[in-house]
């Protein structure tokens, strides 16, 4: 097998016990929450997204991992962990909070969906031992990341719905 074959693999069933897992012990305890404490819960989660600026340390990747794709990726995670952080920082006034969660949701979105392109038209799956030690965070890490920031979105959504039928 490649390892180009072996990653893409790994990419895919990546999201499989993190599914597994969500939908056994996760989930239920975030629909069970105030929706302010779930939100905050999955911000505390993305805040350690700061750690994606890995992708920029030489020694840690291999020298010929896609320039492009290390900026974008570290970047955009260094950007939803600041935004995370901002949002925890704002948990007790929730006219600034909300517009965080809504925000760093977004821009963690918007990063992973940009990575997964570029990873594509880059064919990163062709070069993944150029991640080195940074591997384990698209096949472990961006599922779980990925997978809440779809909850996320669902439970505001399902927060909004709920005000709307109060009024």
């Amino acid at each position: 097998m490649s390892p180009a074959m072996i990653f893409n693999i790994h990419l895919v069933l990546g999201y499989v016990p993190w599914l597994l897992c969500f939908a056994a012990y996760i989930w239920p305890r975030l629909r069970s929450m105030e929706p302010i404490e779930a939100q905050r819960a999955i911000a505390t989660l993305h805040s350690f997204r700061f750690f994606g600026l890995v992708f920029l340390m030489p020694g840690v990747v291999g020298p010929d991992l896609a320039p492009a794709f290390a900026s974008f990726a570290a970047y955009g995670d260094f950007a939803t962990g600041l935004l995370a952080m901002l949002a925890l920082f704002t948990v007790a006034r929730p006219a600034l909070f909300w517009p965080l969660v809504v925000a760093f949701n977004l821009a963690g979105v918007v990063d992973l969906v940009g990575d997964y392109y570029l990873g594509t038209v880059l064919d990163l799956p062709g070069h993944a031992g150029q991640l080195g030690a940074t591997y384990a965070i698209p096949i472990l890490y961006v599922p779980l990341l990925m997978i809440t920031h779809v909850a996320a979105f669902y439970l505001l959504a399902r927060s909004r719905r709920h005000q709307i039928a109060a009024t």
